[in-house]
Order: C-alpha cells, then structure tokens, then sequence
C-alpha cells in the first residue's frame, strides 16, 4: 500500500509531461497542468511549510479559491505529510463575523498549525485565529515558484498507511466542527473499489464543477483521476452556477465520460441552460451521469433526460450513487453495469408503516430510486432502533462496514464512539434493502440538504433565536422537498407575541435575512405564528418532525 504522495510522485515519473488536469475559468483559456507542473507547483506549498517550521502530521487548513493555488497548496500538503483541510472561501452572500465565528469555532476544535490563504484576506484569518493553535498564515502569492523537484521535504513518503492524510467536513453551518479524518489506506481502498464499481479505464475523461470541500468534489472530482490518472476538467462552481451551460461545452471539447450531480444540478441545468448555450454541444461520449448526494429522484432523471438526449445524452448514462464523507466516499453504486433499478412502492405503507410494499405503477405508488449495490469491501445492512437486522423491504438505520471507513471524527472521540455500534458506522440515515440494492427514503437525523449541502437545523434556529421579537427557545426548521428544483426548501417556524401583520412580516424579513447572511442557503418561507402553536415533545424539545407535519397540513404543498 502506498502513501498518496508516492502514488502522485510515481505518477510523474513515468508520466511527467502528460496532462494531469485542465483548470477553467471564466474570462480565461484553459489551463493545461502537467504531471511534473503540478509535481512542482506543490513541491513549492511543501518547501514552504517545512521552511516555517510546520511538522509533519500537523493540520493545515486551506481557505482559497477555486484555481492553480488551491489544487498546489492541497497536494504540497500532501507531499510534504501534512494533513489538508479545504475549506469554503468567504462569498459576498456570507456575513464577515459569522464567517470569521465560524473559523475560529474550527480552530477551536481542530487546533490546526497553519492557514493558506491570499494577502488580502490575511487580516479575517487574523481576527479569527486569536487564542488558537495558529502558529503560521502561508500567503498564497509570496510562495517562490520551484523548478525542481526534492523528495528530501517529501515525509509522507515515511508516514504509516493508517495515519491520517487529509480531513473532510461537512459542507452545513458550524456542522465545520466536525472533521472526517480518513488515513491514506483508506482513501487508496476506496479508490480501488470505486473504480471497479464505475469501470473507470484509462480514456475515461472526468469534468467536474463541485466544490473541493465537499466529499464529491474533493474524492470523485479531485483525488481519483488525479492519482488514477485519468485526465481532469475543472471548473469553479460560481462559474457552473452562473452559466451552467458550459460544463456540457466542456464535455463537448474533452469527451468528458464520468460526471457526478447532486440531485438539484438536474432540475438546475434542465431550467437554466438555453438553447443558444447547446449550440455545438454533443453529449454523446458521456457513459455516466451519477446522480449523487442528496435524495435522488425519478423526475429529475426523466426531466434531464428529456431535455439532453437530442444532444447526445443516452438513457444508460443515468446512475446513482450513495455516499459519504465517512467513508470517503462511494458506499453503492448502481446503473454502470444495467439501468438504474426504480422501485415502485405503496406510498402509504411506506409512509405509515414504514414497508416498502410492492405496487402497480398508480397514484397510489412512489417511486423510489435505486443507489445501487455495496461497491467492494463495503457491507451495508438495515436495522432498527436496537441494532437489530431487520427483514428486506422494512426502512430501518442504513448502518455500513468498510476497509475505507475514516479514522475518527478528528479530536472529537466523543463523536466518534457515538457514531459506532459492534464495529458498524450509523449513517443517520433510512432505507430499505430489495433484491441487494439500497434504497434510500429519509433520513433518521433532522438533517436538511439543499443543494447537496447539508444543513443543520438547530444552527438556524440558534440564528432566529438571536433576534427581538422571537419569543426564545419557540423557533424550529425543516426542510419540504421541492419537486420543480429537485432539492428540498428550508422552512423556517417562530412563534412571536407580536400581533399586528406588518410587524411579523418585518420580523419575518429579518430572520431571512439574517439566516441568508450567516449560511450558504436561502431560507423559501419564514413563518410567524402566536404562542402556542409549536407541537413539543413530551420531554418539553420543539418536535421537528411533528411540526413538519403540522405544517404541511395546514400550509399544503
């Protein structure tokens, strides 16, 4: 088994003049990075820590943009056996101080050794870092260029298989906390049981636009062409969401094969992109299309298909996948080897008894979406509330086993034991087995996704809570799943002693606008009501999910 930074310097010995990956970015042409170019690029990031006395085995976190910084500093981290930790960069939608609180909560908790960042943004790393472990801020633009390459500052080439080689959050609100330290066996095991669960071969093309702070991006759209050495297309996510239409054009131009969305992306490109933005476009050398992320639905496969099958787009391509950051990515993958699988199931019982039950394709029917099958060396089971397996077509906690499974929930053991039962990781989330494919219905956690993030309820909540004239501790979220975006909508429940409609209305407006600023969502509706019509739990806790239900009843869909 081998270190990534062996696999990376490998990699450029035998090929160091192939292209590793292609960077786009608006206003600007493609920019092609060699194996030996981005051998040297991060050979620079990893001189630059050793000469400021970063140590091996130290956390590094990584608060940059999409661009050639970003992909040297991550790998210079990595050759250098320091652990990299991306996160999200500061946007013109986020609050500063919420931002900086946010940081400096991670730092708290992760005790990280170094910052990389940009000039300009050194003095929030500064405000955030006070009474931390930071002992260093590395400058993006101050790192000299290097044109050779000394393994002598390479230690990852030293480090045991298990240690920890990079750490994954969550992409929600303070959910940063909580770091997924997965050791580099663990990342090769993976890799090599995905790739044979994709098929991946050596003229696959892989073009992503997903964040590299989120498992997707930084796992299937980031480290597996890079060290299976398939070629990459990279563009920045604030490019995709403005002009959607262009990672089609990049499919076009670099015979793209494997691409991964979040469910939302279909629904997204379906709306968004115009028909003068598929001129040329021809999808055709796609083989699959991996719907991953967040709850998978039928529609929007249907809809997106529609939509890019007379620009080449072929029904096989269509595959799911269910994963997550704990396992460093991939648990089962389905519609590589047949078609997706759909499940049609009595929506009743699936509802109120919690069995999925086979049924004609009716309204009495919901379709369910297949995630495919355990890739290798993953197991996964269902069971109930007491750990015990439950029989096929009952939901039950999907609970997983793997040689890929992460470490620890970094310097949180608390977490760690928790999340743990006889050796098997509870994933928090529901599901069914049918004829040895996963099937995924809700989630067991109060977890929202928008968008593929993940948002924590109670984080919204604690914003509301901060505001004048919400009555406190009366305040709840959740999400209600919108099937013309294909992603769920944030709803957002106050009690308030506040009577007259234009002063709720003006407290509503506040309470948007404040959770807007704090997190990277957008809050659909924000609703006031008079005391008293929060449903509790019998032990006094806001009960979120009877409060959804309450909702839906009297504000219907």
């Amino acid at each position: 088994m081998n270190s990534l930074a062996k696999i990376l310097l490998d990699t450029n010995e035998k090929y160091p003049l192939k292209p590793a990956l292609v960077l786009q970015s608006a206003g600007h042409s493609d920019a092609t990075l060699t194996n030996r170019e981005l051998i040297q690029g991060a050979s620079a990031y990893a001189r630059a820590l050793q000469e400021n006395g970063i140590k091996p085995d130290e956390v590094v976190i990584i608060v940059l943009q999409h661009g050639q910084d970003l992909i040297f500093a991550f790998w210079g981290c990595i050759l250098y056996g320091a652990i990299p930790s991306i996160m999200p960069f500061l946007t013109e939608k986020l609050s500063p101080d919420h931002y900086r609180q946010s940081l400096q909560s991670l730092f708290e908790v992760i005790q990280p050794a170094a910052v990389i960042t940009y000039s300009d943004f050194e003095s929030e790393i500064h405000e955030a870092i006070e009474n931390t472990t930071v002992r260093l801020i590395l400058i993006a633009e101050q790192i000299p260029v290097v044109t050779d390459i000394n393994n002598t500052n390479c230690f990852s080439l030293q480090r045991d298989e298990n240690s920890i080689a990079l750490l994954q959050h969550s992409s929600g609100t303070t959910g940063l906390q909580k770091g997924v330290a997965l050791s580099h066996r663990a990342i090769m095991n993976q890799l090599n049981s995905y790739k044979n669960a994709i098929q991946l071969n050596q003229n696959d093309v892989i073009v992503s636009w997903l964040p590299l702070y989120h498992d997707m991006g930084l796992i299937a759209g980031f480290l597996m062409p890079i060290l299976m050495e398939n070629l990459l297309v990279m563009m920045s996510p604030f490019d995709w969401v403005k002009s959607p239409g262009k990672l089609f054009q990049a499919i076009t131009k670099y015979q793209g094969t494997l691409v991964w969305l979040p469910n939302f992306a279909y629904n997204f490109c379906t709306q968004k992109i115009r028909d003068k933005d598929l001129t040329g476009v021809n999808l055709s050398s796609l083989r699959a299309v991996i719907n991953c992320s967040e709850p998978m639905r039928n529609q929007s496969h249907e809809m997106f298909l529609q939509r890019f099958h007379p620009y080449g787009l072929r029904a096989e391509a269509l595959s799911t996948c269910y994963a997550m950051a704990e396992n460093v990515f991939a648990v089962s993958q389905g519609g590589i080897d047949q078609p997706v699988s759909l499940d049609w199931v009595n929506r009743l019982a699936l509802i109120n008894q919690q069995k999925a039950y086979p049924n004609e394709i009716n309204e009495n029917a919901i379709c369910m979406v297949s995630a495919g099958k355990p890739i290798e060396n993953t197991q996964v089971k269902v069971i109930d509330a007491h750990g015990a397996l439950v029989p096929e077509r009952e939901i039950g906690e999907i609970a997983i086993q793997s040689d890929c499974m992460l470490n620890e929930y970094y310097k949180r053991p608390d977490l760690t034991t928790l999340a743990f039962r006889d050796g098997w990781y509870l994933t928090g989330d529901l599901g069914y087995i049918a004829r040895g494919e996963l099937y995924i219905t809700g989630r067991k956690k109060d977890l929202i996704i928008v968008g593929g993030k993940n948002i924590y309820p109670q984080d919204l909540e604690q914003i509301a809570n901060n505001i004048e004239g919400v009555y406190p501790g009366r305040v709840v979220a959740f999400g209600i799943f919108n099937e013309k975006l294909g992603t769920e909508d944030v709803i957002l429940i106050s009690e308030s002693e506040l009577t007259e409609n234009t002063l709720r209305d003006n407290l509503a407006e506040e309470i948007r606008a404040a959770i807007n600023q704090s997190s990277d969502i957008t809050v659909r509706r924000v609703l006031i009501v008079p005391r008293g019509w929060l449903l509790k739990t019998s032990s006094g806790k806001i009960a979120r999910s009877a409060n959804r239900e309450k909702y839906l009843q009297e504000f219907p869909v």
